[in-house]
């Protein structure tokens, strides 16, 4: 058993000033404001000061960080894991659903394989597939060569690789067959994801008919808003029914369409992902996205430019940490708007009742902010696994 003691505790829905908060093994047993109660007088007692207590964050789309990406089999593909787990963690991130870019189906169900041991043991939420069942149209960072129409026997061939490991597909519903791939993947118990997608208003509402309940980074890899063709912005944003992923970084959307979105969306079905690739906690370079060169400058990724034209954005270097930051410090989201996007709403997305909030019962995932919202410590199952105090 021990305390932690900050002048704020956002447990989910609640803020608490001058906070206290119980964990014994790995769980939370209870919070609340002002004096300790006596049932825990004995247990030792972590002042925090002025820090801010707040759910362990989830990201639910994230290729890779600290120099390398999902995707690589056997042990290589642990190995990348758990740098990428180590890296998104020092900033935050204590659950991950790890994203796999287009490849062929065979890779992809090899890579799936690898990564099933780690969402049995539940060191990884789940797998995300953001390919191969994608638009040319609006393919964004993907190989056009490697993009396909989904079969029933590729979609079992990658779920069956390692059953129960495939957590969510992107998808664009537009393709042959893929209204019947959604309904395959909610049946399966999968997040049926709308992304790179062509489609327009109309057929936005039939994929969320289908089982649609996510929609892959809002505004990017989509047609935009158009007075006479509102394409599936607009849907997506008013049917209560599904979700929007933001990348909230300033690259992939301006502050103010961060702000609608949230405004439009409401606090439940905004979700704060980072999308990020192999460069983020990186310095600029060069680096991979599945088999295609992209380059990193100023923080910005890019797929390697072809003469003067610029390459497309190809995902992020982006944390939680700075999502976070920069819907409350730029786009004007309130603590607690920001917040329920990066723990409680993904959570919720993903069915766990055990995460993204800090109520008694709640795994104890929790990180210490300070007043500007960068990550001063990271508890995860009630360990303290990142101290960034000064002092360390």
């Amino acid at each position: 058993m021990q305390i932690l003691r900050a002048s704020k505790l956002f447990t989910s829905q609640r803020e608490l000033s001058d906070a206290w908060l119980a964990l014994s093994e790995g769980v939370v047993t209870g919070v609340g404001s002002g004096r300790i109660p006596a049932e825990y007088e004995d247990a030792p007692v972590t002042d925090l000061d002025d820090a801010i207590l707040v759910p362990g964050y989830v990201d639910i789309h994230c290729h890779g960080g600290g120099g390398v990406s999902f995707g690589a089999v056997g042990e290589q593909g642990l190995i990348d894991a758990a740098t990428i787990l180590a890296t998104h963690l020092r900033t935050g991130t204590t659950t991950m659903i790890a994203s796999l870019v287009t490849n062929p189906i065979g890779q992809l169900a090899d890579a799936v394989r690898t990564l099933g041991p780690l969402v049995a043991d539940g060191t990884i939420a789940g797998v995300h597939l953001e390919g191969p069942w994608l638009s040319h149209a609006h393919k964004g960072a993907h190989d056009p060569q490697l993009l396909a129409l989904p079969t029933p026997e590729d979609i079992a061939q990658i779920f069956d690789a390692a059953p129960g490991t495939v957590k969510m597909v992107t998808i664009a519903p537009e393709l042959d067959g893929g209204m019947e791939a959604i309904a395959d993947f909610v049946a399966r118990g999968a997040i049926a994801a709308v992304g790179h997608t062509d489609v327009d208003y109309d057929l936005a509402g039939q994929a969320i008919d289908a089982g649609a309940t996510n929609v892959t980074h809002l505004f990017n890899g989509m047609s935009p808003i158009h007075h006479r063709e509102p394409g599936p912005i607009i849907k997506f944003l008013e049917d209560e029914r599904i979700m929007v992923e933001l990348i909230a970084d300033g690259v992939h959307s301006h502050p103010a369409m961060v702000a609608h979105a949230a405004k439009v969306a409401g606090e439940d079905r905004v979700i704060l992902v980072t999308d990020a690739m192999a460069a983020a906690c990186m310095s600029d370079g060069d680096y991979l996205l599945g088999a295609l060169t992209v380059e990193v400058r100023s923080g910005v990724a890019r797929l390697q430019s072809q003469g003067a034209e610029l390459g497309s954005i190809a995902g992020s270097t982006l944390t939680m940490e700075r999502a976070v930051q920069f819907c409350v410090q730029e786009a004007g989201l309130s603590l607690r708007a920001a917040l329920a996007a990066a723990t409680r709403v993904p959570a919720a997305a993903l069915g766990r009742t055990d995460i993204g909030h800090l109520e008694p019962g709640a795994t104890a995932d929790i990180v210490v902010l300070q007043p500007d919202l960068t990550v001063a410590r990271v508890y995860q199952r009630g360990q303290l696994t990142v101290d960034n105090s000064p002092e360390n």
